[in-house]
């Protein structure tokens, strides 16, 4: 294909299977259209009238793009999406049909809400829930049915879902952020924008070797596994040639999300073998969500056609790189001022300051929070190691912006080229350019130019909660600012003075060294920051009074809807472990043990071939490596029985909160024992005994 076709052929692709503003303005009459826009920029309940037309319009594209089928297009609990199908089909007399489509069907739906994870909220008599139209969020069609996105409710109200606590936090940031930029003279703004980039990481290996791993197919990750002679030590694959297989996947993404109008822009080779990347372009942070939920299905269906497995997991490799998801924030207006950047003039510096603090204030006070958005068991493997940042939250600044903020504290003169005594609002920042300063790969929340970098978030979980704390934890600290500055006389003094305290009182939680370092485990303690390692001790203050004071004030959770999410987490995290552990169990019983004595058969009928020939009258090698594999086998087995004792414990336990604690602290210890001696089994067995494809085979041969 030559570069002029291909140069009209992606512009043409992009956004074909969106419902998108263009196509509305095409299809739509001029004042549904209106209408429409009105009910998405004001919030309000949509007309059915105008529902109809909608729908009947929505109903037309889609079937003439071959769509057979709708769906309300949900994301519940479980941290994946929902959908069920209904077909567009309707009878008439005659024995015939016509393809049909209501207002009522594109504005709500009713799936069963006692089936998905609802933490108490519904029981299974209590069955009826509710899907409801988000408009702000376009439909697409995948798979020959039209999806239309929405939130998903139980009967009494209650949130179940990732996307209502999502938009209800973007609506507290807006408000409160819009008190603090009409303080400012911005009058003229009428939303505030938060827009996220969400980087994804990803394995892929070879399918076939995938369906001989039982662990792979059913927890995603490799829960027996030694470590290959080769690991990354190298650093020989980060950005390197891509193979070509794995490039014709990425192509082949690339169209498949350029369809659905993701912005897929940059891909690359990751650190770790079979390890890669994917970032799109900053968009809004509802519609970022949505993308990247739709981004990570599309990944193992694309990967399917190319005869790969495509694995999300945190943490799929012991002692690899695990793959994280770099959740990239920001604030801007809609009429495109970016509030984390330097401007011009004094009153310019003065509100990214003021921003800058408010973030600050943010993450310092609800560290707690931040450290719970990413909590899961499969994340507790990855965080500490070298590819992602440690448990205790931390800000990155970099030396230069940190200077700045040190001699407004201390009201000091700044150096650079010229000493000027800083004023918030009376003299102008120094400018700084955006790359001022080195990247730190190892801080947790990093700013970067104009915006921040939260590292934590896991790979194979929905970007929806960090973004929900972000935005809420942030509107806090705005809407305190605001009550603040807005009765006072003389407002450039008072925002001198707030900006002033709000760095003194929260800088404790801006560190620019290496996060990775025993140092800054000891001063963070000294500092007072959380260093929560593990999913159950992060999910300890979920329920602080503080935290649910937080998220009611600002409309995000009730209690009983922040309980029900707290006792969730908590059950995901017991039934991962639970699963793991089953898992390993049977793989051991069915695989790896007779795997083992069929080897030391083998080893001892040499031995006694030999001396029956006569070959040897010494100890052979054959000998004492069935001595070893025996020995080690018997331990094996004794860790084995071990675990599946305290896994049986675990079911005798009602208390959520402590089943949990005795996952981590009893169960998760006996895998890790088993899995120690089975590893060194795997080291001294013959690879074509072996039950299963090694490391080398699964990073190394794709």
């Amino acid at each position: 294909m030559n570069n002029t076709t291909m140069q009209n052929r992606v512009p043409d692709m992009f956004g074909s299977m969106v419902f998108n503003d263009h196509v509305m303005k095409e299809r739509l009459p001029k004042e549904t259209y209106k209408a429409l826009q009105r009910t998405i920029a004001e919030g309000r309940k949509l007309d059915p009238t105008v529902a109809n037309v909608v729908a009947n319009a929505m109903k037309d594209w889609a079937t003439e793009k071959g769509a057979t089928h709708f769906t309300h297009w949900f994301q519940p609990m479980t941290g994946i999406t929902a959908e069920k199908h209904d077909s567009f089909i309707s009878p008439v007399e005659g024995g015939h049909i016509i393809m049909e489509f209501s207002g009522k069907e594109l504005v709500k739906g009713e799936p069963d809400a006692s089936s998905f994870p609802n933490g108490g909220l519904r029981s299974t008599f209590e069955a009826r829930g509710y899907t409801a139209w988000d408009p702000s969020s376009y439909a697409f069609i995948k798979d020959q049915t039209l999806c239309i996105p929405t939130v998903f409710y139980s009967y009494g109200g209650e949130a179940l879902d990732k996307k209502t606590p999502l938009l209800r936090s973007l609506e507290a940031i807006n408000k409160q952020g819009l008190r603090i930029l009409r303080l400012f003279g911005h009058n003229d703004v009428k939303r505030l924008k938060v827009t996220v980039g969400p980087e994804q990481e990803y394995f892929l290996i070879s399918r076939k070797k995938y369906y001989q791993r039982q662990d792979l197919v059913i927890c995603g990750r490799t829960l027996f596994g030694a470590r290959p002679p080769k690991g990354q030590e190298m650093e020989d694959h980060y950005f390197g040639t891509i193979k070509p297989r794995v490039a014709e996947f990425m192509a082949d993404l690339d169209e498949e999300l350029w369809k659905l109008g993701i912005l897929a822009k940059t891909e690359h080779n990751e650190a770790a073998p079979a390890q890669h990347e994917l970032a799109p372009i900053f968009t809004e942070a509802n519609i970022a969500v949505d993308h990247n939920q739709l981004t990570m299905e599309i990944m193992k269906k694309v990967a399917r056609r190319h005869d790969l497995a495509c694995l999300l997991h945190e943490k799929p490799f012991d002692g690899v790189n695990g793959s994280g998801k770099h959740n990239n924030w920001s604030l801007s207006t809609d009429t495109g001022i970016n509030l984390l950047e330097p401007g011009d003039s004094p009153r310019e510096n003065a509100q990214f300051l003021l921003f800058l603090v408010a973030v600050i204030k943010a993450v310092d006070e609800y560290q707690d929070l931040l450290r719970v958005s990413i909590a899961s068991a499969n994340n507790d493997h990855r965080l500490g190691g070298n590819e992602a940042p440690p448990a205790i939250v931390s800000m990155f600044l970099g030396d230069e912006l940190t200077q700045i903020l040190d001699t407004i504290e201390n009201d000091s003169d700044y150096e650079q080229q010229d000493r000027q005594e800083l004023k918030v609002g009376v003299h102008i920042l120094p400018r700084f350019a955006r790359d001022t300063t080195d990247r730190n790969r190892t801080s947790p929340f990093a700013f970067t130019g104009n915006k921040f970098e939260f590292r934590m978030p896991g790979s194979g979980s929905s970007v929806s909660s960090p973004n929900v704390i972000l935005n809420t934890i942030v509107a806090e600290a705005l809407s305190q600012f605001a009550d603040e500055l807005e009765n006072e006389a003389d407002f450039e003094s008072a925002l001198h003075d707030l900006i002033k305290r709000t760095i003194r009182d929260h800088k404790r939680i801006i560190f620019n060294g290496n996060n990775y370092s025993k140092e800054w485990v000891e001063e963070a303690a000294r500092r007072g920051l959380g260093n929560c390692e593990t999913t159950v001790d992060a999910l300890a203050s979920y329920l602080d009074e503080k935290n649910v004071q937080l998220f009611t004030k600002h409309k995000i959770y009730t209690a009983a809807e922040l309980r029900s999410r707290f006792d969730i987490q908590l059950e995901s995290y017991c039934k991962t472990l639970n699963m793991e552990a089953l898992t390993m169990i049977d793989m051991a019983y069915k695989e790896i043990f007779p795997a083992v004595s069929k080897y030391v058969d083998f080893l001892c009928e040499t031995v006694v071939h030999k001396k029956q020939a006569g070959l040897i009258d010494v100890k052979t090698n054959e000998e004492i490596l069935a001595q070893q594999l025996s020995k080690l086998s018997a331990q094996g087995f004794d860790k084995l029985r071990h675990l599946e004792d305290v896994r049986s414990r675990a079911f005798t336990i009602e208390d959520i909160h402590e089943k949990a604690m005795y996952y981590k602290d009893a169960v998760l210890p006996a895998m890790e024992a088993l899995r120690t001696d089975a590893d060194q089994m795997e080291r001294l067995t013959a690879e074509s005994y072996w039950p299963y494809p090694t490391y080398s085979k699964l990073l190394f041969y794709v």
